[in-house]
Order: C-alpha cells, then structure tokens, then sequence
C-alpha cells in the first residue's frame, strides 16, 4: 500500500529496508528526501526489501539496479567524473530520470590511471552504461569499462552527428574535425535502439 510521505519522514530502519530512490540513510533510519508516494519493493529472495519514494504514484516503477544496461546523457564532465541523467532502463524509457556518476577509474578496464574524462565524454553525449551500485539518495554509480559501453551518439560543433571511425575518436561528416571519446562497440541493430532514448 502506498502512502504520501515528506521529505525529513523516517520510513524504517536500515536493518529492515535498503534505501532506494527518493531516500537516504542517516544514523541507522532510512528518510525520505522528497514529496511523493512510498513504494516498497521486493528485491532477491533473503535480502531485505527496498524502499523508495515516488512523486507520481502513477509512474512505472522500473529503476536501474547493480548490472542493468542504463541510456544516459552526459550533464557535466571534470577531472575526476562525469555525472549523467539516466533515461533508459535496458529497454524501458524512464518517466522520471535518475542521477547517475561515472568515475574516471570506471571508465575503462585498462590504463584506468592514464584515462582523461575530457577524452571520453563531453556534456550531452549520449551513453550506454552499466550499474556498478547505489551510490548516495538518487544517485547511481555506473562503468563503461567493456567494449559494449561508452558513447553511441556525440553531436558536433555544426549540429551533425558524429559518425565513430575508431574505439577511440569520431568524426563530424560536416567539417570532418575528429574528436576523442570513449566509443561503444555495438552493431548497428542495438544502435538504432538504444539511441531511441534520444526521443524523450
């Protein structure tokens, strides 16, 4: 059963729930840190439940988990991680985005101390990912380190979109300058889809 709670409002101990999105834990309770309708989730069997908060109690309550695939797009980049709004869920379009944080040791599996986010990323990149866990209230830490995850669609300085001439650069079709990124290796069947996010 769902109820309204406000953010501040103790919704259980931490022994009996593991805190899902809208929440955060604090000295052993899990709060709310929203407005919205409480949702309590059923998650593998023997492990304790997930609570969550939703602000539409309408909306369809697929949220990422540790190993889902994730469409997201890049919102801003630094030195040490760039964070993301995640839109996609595998197949499902989101209603609401999540948050979502990629390391900079995160990004590949090899050379992690020789990757430069501003090779990889860039704000508005669109990317698949891949859950590593929860981070804190709302927020997800993600990995591109396999050859499947990294940048599916980058847009060039002239509007165009960028077409990958390598794992490691794409290029803009209009002035042909080559940029850096961290480019996914998919074919162009899973490409079609996962740039589906694009339409929301």
């Amino acid at each position: 059963m769902e109820s309204v709670v406000v953010p501040g409002e103790r919704l259980g101990a931490c022994g009996d729930f593991q805190p899902g999105f809208g929440t955060y834990s604090r000295h052993g309770y899990v709060y709310s840190s929203i407005v919205g309708f409480k949702s309590i989730k059923e998650t593998n069997p023997g492990s304790v439940p997930e609570i969550s908060v939703f602000r539409d109690a309408s909306r369809q309550r697929t949220v990422p988990e540790p190993g889902s695939i994730v469409t997201c797009r890049v919102t801003s980049i630094n030195q040490r991680h760039c964070k993301v709004s995640i839109l996609r869920v595998g197949d499902t379009h989101l209603k609401e985005s999540f948050r979502g944080l990629l390391r900079k040791e995160d990004v590949r599996a090899h050379e992690k101390d020789k990757v430069e986010i501003y090779k990889c990323f860039r704000p508005d990149d669109i990317i698949l990912a891949k859950v590593n866990s929860i981070g804190d209230a709302q927020s997800y830490l993600l990995t591109t380190a396999e050859n499947m995850l990294g940048v599916i669609h980058a847009v060039s300085e002239t509007g165009a979109a960028m077409v990958p001439i390598s794992w490691e650069e794409m290029q803009c079709p209009v002035s042909k300058v080559k940029q850096f990124r961290k480019v996914a290796k998919i074919d162009a069947t899973e490409l079609a889809s996962a740039t589906a996010a694009l339409a929301l």
